[in-house]
């Protein structure tokens, strides 16, 4: 995720790192090995002359057209700094991506002119192109339209940056509906009749893939534009791509994650007699709301005072921590917080002000820490509002916040958000506040760890009922959001620790660890059910609590009875990223990126034009397509390339290319979909790495005009 408002938004960095790129062009892609395996086999067999020469007719380039060159010069770049690829993909005529968005500067009363732009005969061709003859004029393509007026759109980003210094985290924190959430948006699942046709078993439906397949390999043999496809360049966010859709096509877009709560001793009548354990799953969107749905429904359960500890248990990641400060020396911006088994929140507190009288605004933080003091008001002065590092400069002390800096008048009512630097301390704290304000008790305390709960190793042993050990079935199952549902998050607003979840999650839910972990839960279902033949589990509380006079904790049989004692996954960066480049070499045939993250906020991460494009074309053809394509940013109207419009204000690609963008110090890309003005769909993938650290933004307005050049098409 990259810093939000425009004087400046990305993170800054000591220069010396930002020329430290792995320039490798060595790895050539292979695409015509695994590409015409289908049609080497029996029954299948086509010559290569016939597969060319049933193409669709595009032709390549291999010098950048008239209009980027020009771009790049006045962005004072050169064409070294940059790589490109653009490729038809699909059958105009059976469109795997969502429909157009019109943008329209008003809708007249009867919708004739949004009937027309902007695919009409009306519309004229962009200045930036004229003269240009390299283009092909093709008949325009019609098809349904969604439409929105431009000042809709302007009125709702001038409302979020005007309200609060970081917007993608506030939008992503508070699900903030976009102005298109009634007609668009990832979670509708805008699948076609052709993706129906795709999850269709019939036999005409294997035909209709066989065909479709067929459309993927003829033109992925001729590129639109193909510029320096194998360096491996820093991509920046674009790399969220890469865990994103793999998540996908592994887990699936309904893949939900489950928060287990468990309990030790028994609970009588609505006192829990014992320690209540919270098992992390990894959720990347465990908001202070859903939380609190959580604990209630464990007080729901029958759970409303505690004699013991809540346990949080987030052993599902481990080694996983970082240093907030690590990468661009900011360890307050939300964007740097570090993946946890139980993230809560993002590790993200909002500090809301609102003015008061006599040169003062009150503050209200959201959520609650409990036992640590946060001011309540705060002195202003005159001066720009602007990020939180400069309008409170705040700092996080042992045992309270500290806001070193009155607060700037004109921020009046306005929203910062800062991340906590301890994940674990920031979910007990959020925990024991959430538990009380539902009027609940709690004797002891709220411990997180990075191991499972063993009451041998505690501190001080359980006695009488408390020492029953830990529930045979969770108490609370609470699933999570669907993973369709995070994915828009992730590539809509670029959150970067969402992305790490998912990315680790891909190592600990993968097909493979979960054959292993179904191998465990055979062999210890069995000492389940035996343990119940024997009756050692009884229904009967009074019963219970007779033979624990006579039995230790330390009973053999008590200690399988539990699901929390077996097939948990784990996983940690190494084993994430494995899976993740075994992935990569069972499905595609370029060399897999460099990463070291899921989230691409790294500067030793690598990737090549070749391999965001292989993966975007092999992922136009997959079930989980329609999740994957409307998680991105549709341009000049949504998501982080909502400025495309601002930037070109003629561009065509408005409204018809699906977009992630990626910007770091150095590195401006981006990587998605674009349905052509024929009707044809193009992969677009743009990558620039520069020497020069203040070309970031500079470098965009090169990407808006690729992108422009590939929507006339």
């Amino acid at each position: 995720m990259l810093p939000t408002f425009k004087r400046c938004r990305t993170p800054h960095h000591n220069a010396n790192t930002d020329t430290n790129l792995d320039y490798n062009t060595d790895n050539k892609p292979k695409f015509f090995n695994k590409r015409l395996s289908p049609f080497l086999q029996a029954g299948k067999r086509l010559s290569l002359l016939a597969l060319l020469a049933t193409a669709t007719p595009v032709f390549a380039q291999a010098a950048l057209p008239e209009a980027i060159q020009a771009a790049l010069a006045r962005a004072d770049l050169s064409a070294s700094d940059m790589s490109i690829v653009i490729t038809p993909v699909g059958d105009k005529n059976a469109s795997h991506l969502p429909s157009p968005i019109q943008v329209v500067d008003s809708v007249s009363a009867t919708g004739a002119e949004a009937a027309i732009a902007p695919d009409s005969p009306k519309s004229t061709q962009n200045p930036i192109d004229k003269g240009k003859t390299s283009i092909q004029k093709s008949t325009e393509y019609h098809s349904a339209l969604t439409t929105i007026e431009k000042r809709t759109i302007k009125k709702y980003e001038q409302k979020i940056h005007a309200y609060t210094d970081d917007p993608y985290i506030y939008q992503s924190l508070e699900s903030i509906p976009t102005p298109l959430a009634n007609s668009y948006s990832s979670q509708s699942h805008l699948a076609n009749s052709n993706q129906a046709t795709l999850n269709d078993d019939s036999h005409d439906s294997k035909n209709n893939r066989d065909k479709i397949a067929t459309s993927s390999i003829n033109i992925s043999f001729s590129p639109l534009l193909s510029y320096q496809p194998d360096i491996a360049r820093t991509p920046a966010s674009t790399m969220k791509l890469v865990p994103s859709f793999i998540a996908l096509d592994t887990l699936g877009a309904d893949f939900v994650w489950h928060t287990r709560v468990y309990h030790t001793g028994v609970i009588v009548n609505d006192r829990l007699y014992g320690d209540l354990i919270i098992q992390g799953s990894g959720d990347p969107k465990m908001t202070h709301e859903r939380l609190q749905q959580l604990l209630y429904q464990v007080q729901a359960a029958g759970i409303r005072h505690i004699d013991g500890d809540m346990i949080v248990d987030s052993a599902i990641f481990h080694n996983v921590t970082k240093d907030p400060a690590a990468f661009d020396n900011d360890p307050l911006r939300p964007y740097n917080a570090s993946p946890d088994g139980f993230l809560v929140n993002f590790s993200t507190i909002g500090i809301k002000s609102y003015p008061a009288n006599n040169g003062k605004a009150a503050l209200v933080y959201t959520p609650q820490l409990a036992n640590y003091q946060m001011p309540s008001t705060i002195d202003t002065r005159s001066a720009a509002c602007g990020q939180a590092r400069y309008s409170l400069a705040p700092q996080w002390q042992p045992n309270r916040l500290a806001l070193n800096a009155a607060l700037p008048n004109s921020c009046q009512e306005h929203a910062f958000y800062i991340a906590y630097p301890d994940a674990k301390d920031f979910a007990a704290r959020v925990i024991a506040a959430k538990w009380q304000a539902l009027g609940n008790t709690l004797s002891g305390d709220v411990i997180s760890q990075e191991t499972p709960y063993d009451a041998s190793k505690k501190s001080t042993p359980a006695k009488g009922l408390a020492a029953w050990p830990i529930s045979p079935l969770p108490i609370v199952s609470y699933a999570s959001l669907n993973l369709a549902q995070q994915i828009y998050d992730i590539n809509h607003f670029s959150n970067n620790v969402m992305a790490e979840q998912v990315a680790l999650s891909i190592g600990a839910y993968h097909h493979d660890n979960n054959a292993k972990v179904g191998t465990n839960k055979t062999d210890k279902a069995k000492n389940y059910k035996n343990a119940n033949e024997q009756g050692t589990i009884s229904s009967s509380l009074d019963d219970k609590s007779d033979r624990l006079k006579n039995k230790t904790v330390k009973n053999s049989s008590l200690h399988n009875t539990s699901l929390y004692q077996f097939g948990n996954p784990t996983t940690d960066y190494s084993t994430a990223l494995q899976t993740i480049n075994q992935w990569w070499q069972s499905n595609l045939d370029t060399p897999p990126p460099y990463l070291t993250n899921g989230s691409g906020l790294c500067r030793e991460c690598t990737i090549t034009a070749a391999n965001l494009s292989e993966l975007l074309a092999y992922a136009y053809n997959r079930p989980n397509f329609d999740s994957y394509v409307n998680s991105l940013g549709v341009a000049g109207v949504s998501g982080t390339i909502v400025a495309h419009s601002d930037r070109l204000p003629d561009s065509k690609a408005i409204g018809r290319a699906w977009i992630k963008t990626g910007t770091l110090n150095n590195v401006t890309s981006m990587a998605g979909y674009v349905k052509g003005l024929s009707g044809q769909d193009y992969v677009i993938v743009g990558l620039i790495n520069s020497e020069q650290a203040l070309n970031a933004y500079n470098a965009r307005t090169v990407l808006d005009v690729a992108l422009d050049w590939t929507a006339q098409h």
